[in-house]
């Protein structure tokens, strides 16, 4: 990393965040006695921290930023709608024109299925949404016992009671006694990790297949819908086998059960297409939207809904007693707009599906051929590198599962590149507008970042 220079008081500003900040996902008494991590701004796809070190982001900040930090047309779209209409809501019968404009251009990016749109805060409260837009339809419908709603084990879809419930990560379920009744988990399509001796393909069919036998264990007639992401993301970027995912609609439809997209991660050109369902040739009822929607300018999310949803929700559903204060807001639906336009005039979805996209992945996978990497894989910007202990047997794993990822993840930071650590898996997620230059260097850090970390583990002999 270069030190650029040294502007704002590292040791006060870390001792004030440790007095009064709890930190998401965070062990925060451990992050106190280290320090947290300072930035203090950021251009493209580099951030600045406190002490001047320049790091590449590859994980988008969370996911989310896609056409790169510091763009000042988005800026100024915010500065302009502020100065107009700061705030109101979307309550009592009013509305405004930003909220009208993104709601008329998500539905023309939406498939042609789906024309209308809730909006919200953030792909917790999309899924919290969700939830109960699920279970009105069909009560609207005249099922009011189809209440289940079935997700993945590892799957993530918030954090919120609903999000969590729905989700499924157990750690995350122990805390609070979760899920919440009526919500039912089945396999991932993890064939790395959970394929064993079969094939690719005959996993794919094989794990799509569990969702049956829940269906059937449940009863056809109490299940409302299924939710999943396109690629599980926060999961580690498990992407299906070509065969799940052509299963699992087949399932749906013929069980007349809805689909939940979960798109908060894979929307807006994160996979080289708008959607991760246009991606997959998937046709979902309801679609949760976030992160991407406006880049992580200002938090915004929301859930497109299908024609089909709306006859129960719209012509048949009355008020639906479900909202937010920031539903739709002003300054948050200019900062959207904005993004979109950008993404549009430099047609990044084209960019990652054509060019960058390719470019990366080719490098990417490639190091799959480092002793300590057992798979290399990715879709659109969105990859993962599997850490082993014994490369080429998928069933032998470190000992102490998220040991040797944390200390990869580390060793990344410190060698400037952000790289995410899911268990023993790291990856990234970098802004669509990483250049060829740019994607040379995070394949040259990750390169230097597995040497360093298996050299570590070669010293102390867990290789």
């Amino acid at each position: 990393m270069t030190a650029v220079s040294n502007i704002y008081p590292t040791a006060s500003l870390q001792a004030i965040d440790a007095a009064h900040h709890i930190h998401p996902f965070t062990d925060t008494k451990e992050l106190n006695e280290e320090g947290t991590r300072i930035i203090t701004r950021a251009d493209g796809v580099w951030l600045t921290d406190s002490d001047g070190n320049r790091i590449m982001d590859g994980m988008a900040g969370l996911w989310c930023v896609q056409v790169g930090h510091g763009r000042p047309e988005i800026a100024d779209a915010v500065h302009k709608q502020m100065s107009e209409l700061s705030y109101y809501n979307t309550f009592f019968k009013t509305t405004h024109p930003p909220v009208v404009a993104l709601a008329e251009k998500l539905a023309q990016l939406a498939p042609p299925h789906m024309n209308h749109v809730f909006f919200c805060s953030s792909g917790s409260e999309a899924n919290d949404t969700v939830f109960r837009m699920v279970r009105h339809y069909w009560a609207q419908m005249g099922k009011p016992e189809k209440q289940v709603i079935i997700g993945r084990w590892n799957g993530y879809h918030g954090s919120t009671v609903a999000g969590t419930s729905l989700g499924g990560m157990k750690a995350m379920h122990e805390q609070g006694n979760m899920p919440i009744p009526g919500v039912h988990h089945v396999d991932q399509p993890y064939w790395f990790g959970e394929g064993g001796d079969m094939s690719s393909d005959e996993f794919g069919i094989h794990v799509a297949r569990k969702l049956v036998q829940a269906i059937d264990e449940i009863g056809e007639d109490k299940v409302a819908a299924f939710i999943a992401e396109p690629i599980q993301g926060a999961g580690g970027v498990i992407i299906p086998p070509e065969t799940y995912w052509p299963e699992v609609k087949r399932i749906l439809k013929e069980r007349d059960i809805l689909f939940v997209a979960d798109e908060v991660i894979c929307g807006f050109g994160r996979l080289g297409t708008w959607f991760g369902s246009e991606y997959f040739g998937l046709e979902p009822d309801l679609m949760p939207i976030a992160k991407g929607l406006s880049s992580g300018y200002l938090p915004i999310g929301g859930v497109l809904v299908s024609d089909r949803v709306c006859e129960g929700l719209i012509d048949k559903g009355g008020e639906f007693y479900h909202g937010y204060t920031y539903s739709g807001h002003p300054a948050c639906a200019a900062a959207a707009l904005a993004n979109l336009e950008i993404m549009e005039s430099e047609n990044l979805i084209g960019y990652v599906a054509d060019d960058i996209g390719p470019y990366l992945q080719q490098r990417w996978k490639a190091l799959g051929d480092h002793p300590l990497v057992g798979e290399a894989r990715m879709v659109g910007l969105m990859g993962a590198i599997e850490l082993v202990p014994n490369k080429g047997d998928r069933s032998v794993k470190f000992a102490h599962e998220g040991s040797v990822g944390t200390m990869c993840r580390d060793l990344s930071f410190q060698n400037g590149l952000v790289m995410r650590a899911v268990r023993d898996s790291m990856i990234i997620s970098p802004p669509l507008v990483l250049s060829h230059e740019e994607a040379d260097l995070l394949v040259a850090t990750t390169k230097k970042t597995l040497d360093a970390t298996y050299n570590e583990l070669k010293r102390t002999g867990l290789v």
